[in-house]
């Protein structure tokens, strides 16, 4: 998809989800329907879900798409390395990402976004799986960011 018709089609998502979430304050809920909302009108989207730190481990939550790692092994992957650096991670192929958690082997690229608390801390991440190479960029970056605080 173009960099264009992505921005416009995050843009409408971002609103319509600003809309919907605000009539409920509970996390599940608003993890759920984000996930909802994201993996089916971002055709690239294969995986799409939530883990959250839970007693020191990445536990997965809620989830649109295959069968998901219940729990990922400690401080490898993507998902623990957008923990660590409490920043976006980016990989265009995974299977050249040291360490990668294939836990469906059709994914080829992903994109990690870190859950913060209020005091900005990192909680879990939104972690996004497209079976192309490349799919991700600083577009779905900037409003995947964006749509996580909403929660």
């Amino acid at each position: 998809m173009d960099k264009a018709k992505k921005e416009k089609r995050y843009f409408r998502i971002y609103e319509q989800l600003k809309q919907i979430l605000s009539a409920s304050s509970f996390e599940d809920a608003k993890m759920a329907t984000i996930l909802a909302v994201l993996h089916h009108k971002m055709e690239y989207f294969f995986w799409t879900g939530f883990y959250v730190l839970h007693k020191g481990e990445l536990t997965v939550k809620t989830y649109q798409g295959p069968l998901a790692c219940q729990v990922l092994e400690k401080d490898k992957g993507v998902c623990w390395a957008a923990i660590k650096s409490n920043k976006t991670i980016i990989v265009e192929d995974v299977h050249r990402f040291e360490g990668h958690i294939a836990c469906d082997s059709r994914s080829k690229s992903e994109i990690a976004v870190p859950l913060q608390n209020s005091f900005g801390k990192p909680t879990g991440v939104l972690d996004v799986d497209s079976a192309e190479y490349n799919s991700f960029d600083e577009v779905d970056a900037h409003w995947l960011e964006m749509i996580v605080k909403l929660i």
